[in-house]
């Protein structure tokens, strides 16, 4: 294992009082625990800022969207298509119409496949992805490639996590046609260079499709500079609803790409012998949507952007470095999963002798929620041949304290194993 440093200290300066603004989080858990909460790469919790903007729009200005006259839809489809302006200021989308609101990265990427995918790909084509990715970025890509004929290659990476550069540029040729891939490993915590895939894949005129659901929480994004062609990320893992996130796409590709859904409001006009679709961004956003999720989504930007993407990444970057160090030499027997140069918010770890299962058994005992199992990417598990890993994930409202917390738990459940 590389000698760890922890970088000098950069915490931010309201830690307290940022975890004072999130209500569950004031809660006692198992036997009066104070609940620290380290399960952020599963889902994060919402500020009173996020609960009380759905809250105001169920109390004040629920309504349908884009289809009436009255007041209420008014408001209602001005609050949504704020919330749309807002996504497209915090990825950096040149559009607004750029923006499609999805259930979440999942939704996105399945809208790709399907509606780009099964349009583009032909018997012979290429898809390219790597051994990292989430479940959520394999499997629709599976599905499409064996309803056309193409075949999913897969990018390996090296046992310190980071990717296999040399690999990935040999597996890229002209049958490459789309290359999707992760920012941020949820399994392992590395932090792909991202603009270096794009280039990549450009290289052999493929299209590039970004996983953002781990890096959108804890690093300023921004599209066009990344040099993506569509990137999706998940409202509830960047203190938003669970429901709802977003699709980004190039306008010119997206305009292209045939509906992948049918219902009310991504039409034009419809007649039983044909239909006219609509234009950006309802074209993919049929029927009625999560307009509550959209507004908790926009309250949740504005959050973000307040307290500043770059003191998020310095907090948590600090937490996570600090806990590897202790980890490595307070833990004995532990194996630290991913040790890349880059890495986001996440360590993914096992004790020798003990099953993950048990150790976040043990620790949710203390009031610590962590993660255990294979976190929907079981390929990541393959590769280093374990069934499962214990994970801890830092956000904006973690603490040293909570740091300090997870070791002496942990202590514990060395010593009821030795």
């Amino acid at each position: 294992m590389n000698e760890m440093s922890i970088p000098t200290p950069c915490l931010l300066p309201n830690a307290e009082g940022i975890r004072n603004d999130f209500p569950i989080l004031m809660h006692s858990v198992r036997n009066g625990k104070r609940l620290v909460y380290l399960d952020n790469a599963s889902t994060t919790h919402k500020p009173y800022a996020v609960i009380g903007a759905i809250s105001k729009f169920y109390s004040e200005k629920n309504s349908n969207i884009h289809r009436a006259v009255h007041i209420l839809s008014q408001l209602a489809t001005a609050e949504y298509e704020d919330a749309r302006r807002k996504c497209q200021e915090f990825i950096g989308a040149a559009y607004p119409e750029e923006v499609i609101f999805v259930r979440g990265t999942t939704e996105g990427i399945n809208l790709v496949a399907n509606s780009w995918g099964r349009t583009n790909l032909k018997e012979g084509d290429e898809v390219l992805i790597t051994y990292m990715e989430h479940h959520a970025n394999i499997v629709p890509w599976q599905l499409v490639c064996q309803s056309v004929g193409a075949k999913l290659r897969a990018v390996a990476f090296l046992e310190n996590g980071e990717l296999d550069w040399d690999a990935f540029k040999q597996m890229l040729s002209e049958k490459t046609k789309m290359v999707a891939i992760t920012h941020v490993s949820n399994a392992i915590g590395t932090l792909n260079d991202i603009k270096r895939a794009c280039r990549l894949a450009k290289s052999v005129g493929a299209l590039c499709l970004v996983d953002g659901a781990q890096s959108v929480p804890h690093c300023a994004v921004n599209v066009q500079d990344i040099g993506c062609d569509f990137f999706a990320f998940s409202g509830h893992k960047v203190y938003g609803p669970t429901g709802i996130g977003v699709l980004w796409g190039k306008k010119a590709l997206l305009k292209a790409m045939p509906p992948w859904q049918g219902g009310g409001d991504m039409i034009r006009s419809v007649t039983i012998e044909k239909t006219i679709y609509a234009g950006l961004p309802q074209k993919f956003e049929a029927g009625t949507p999560h307009i509550a999720g959209a507004v908790g989504l926009g309250a949740a930007v504005d959050y973000v952007r307040k307290i500043g993407m770059q003191s998020i990444a310095q907090h948590e970057e600090y937490l996570l470095r600090y806990t590897e160090r202790k980890l490595v030499e307070e833990i004995p027997d532990v194996r630290i999963f991913g040790n890349a140069s880059h890495k986001a918010a996440v360590l993914s770890f096992e004790i020798k002798g003990v099953h993950p299962h048990d150790i976040g058994t043990i620790l949710d005992q203390d009031g610590i929620a962590i993660r255990t199992g294979h976190h929907c990417a079981q390929p990541v598990m393959d590769y280093f041949c374990v069934p499962a890993t214990a994970r801890a994930s830092f956000s904006i409202y973690n603490t040293i304290e909570d740091c300090d917390a997870l070791i002496e738990s942990l202590k514990r459940v060395r010593s009821i194993f030795a």
